[in-house]
């Protein structure tokens, strides 16, 4: 028993603790820059309520369409005199939940179906992986623009499409992870010394998941906003009076020539959310990647 378990100490490969994980976060500066730069969005969404100089919900027709650097107002007004300033505030407070609940449910949702692929085989991996492979037939966004149209326009269902489209990302990584593993010596080890499938998984495989889970995250949160926004955008997400980044590009679009910053502002907030995310996912790909350490 003792030799065995000597064996699996030995050959199983490096898994980080939360303190190591930390640390080798912050001894790369693009880790920390993207993840400060997303920790200040979020708590700028947190205390939006504290800090957004107007309600975003006053209709206020004498001050509509004041350009940027308006006195009181320094984002500028909409066309009914809202402050767009206190709009993109809460507006941040709809789009980052909603990616946050879309990863969770892709990830959730593939993640299981993925571990149960690689790990059992055969026919459940045969039939799991057509099934994903046919979610995976369809674009990202036109399958979550019909999964929405099919239950209905609402947040709640926007976020449930686009995590569903993101399950069968989170199902193909997991299964080639847990394909890679399952030969190695200390998986075949600990299955000598009678480990039970449960305790494998979860002492094993999943810790050794826990990389690319994390690099998956951050890019598939990107594209959660993006997708929520478009959703929004067609008016299958948020709906009004709720002050949605897509709902306010939709409501721009139509002043572009003569008040275009309607629709820049909002743009301009997804483009900093989405860019953040993905920077955070492309550094910390190049953190975690031992081939890329020096």
């Amino acid at each position: 028993m003792s030799n065995a378990t000597a064996i699996v100490a030995a050959q199983e490969p490096f898994r980080r603790t939360p303190v190591a994980l930390l640390q080798l976060v912050r001894s790369h500066r693009r880790v920390t820059m993207s993840a400060l730069l997303l920790g200040l969005l979020f708590l700028v969404a947190l205390l939006s309520p504290v800090i957004s100089p107007h309600d975003p919900l006053a209709v206020s027709p004498d001050n509509s369409y004041l350009p940027p650097l308006s006195r009181g107002h320094i984002l500028g007004t909409d066309e009914l005199g809202r402050d767009l300033l206190s709009r993109i505030l809460w507006g941040a407070r709809v789009s980052l939940p909603v990616a946050l609940v879309a990863v969770a449910v892709g990830l959730v949702g593939g993640g299981t179906i993925g571990m149960l692929s690689g790990y059992a085989g055969g026919a459940v991996d045969l039939l799991l992986m057509r099934l994903m492979d046919a979610l995976l037939a369809f674009p990202g966004l036109i399958l979550a623009i019909a999964l929405v149209a099919a239950l209905g326009p609402g947040l709640r269902n926007a976020m449930i499409a686009i995590g569903i489209v993101a399950v069968p990302v989170y199902a193909r990584l997991v299964r080639a992870v847990v394909l890679q593993l399952k030969p190695m010596e200390f998986i075949v080890a600990t299955r000598s010394i009678g480990a039970t499938p449960l305790r494998l998984v979860l002492r094993h495989l999943v810790p050794n998941l826990v990389n690319p889970i994390i690099v998956q995250v951050s890019l598939s949160a990107g594209f959660a906003i993006l997708a929520e926004a478009t959703l929004s955008f067609l008016g299958l997400g948020a709906q009004l009076p709720t002050p949605d980044w897509g709902q306010m590009i939709n409501t721009g679009a139509a002043f572009l020539t003569n008040d275009p910053w309607l629709a820049i502002v909002p743009g301009a907030a997804i483009s900093v959310t989405v860019y953040s995310f993905n920077l955070l996912g492309d550094a910390l790909r190049d953190a975690l990647d031992p081939r890329l350490r020096t």
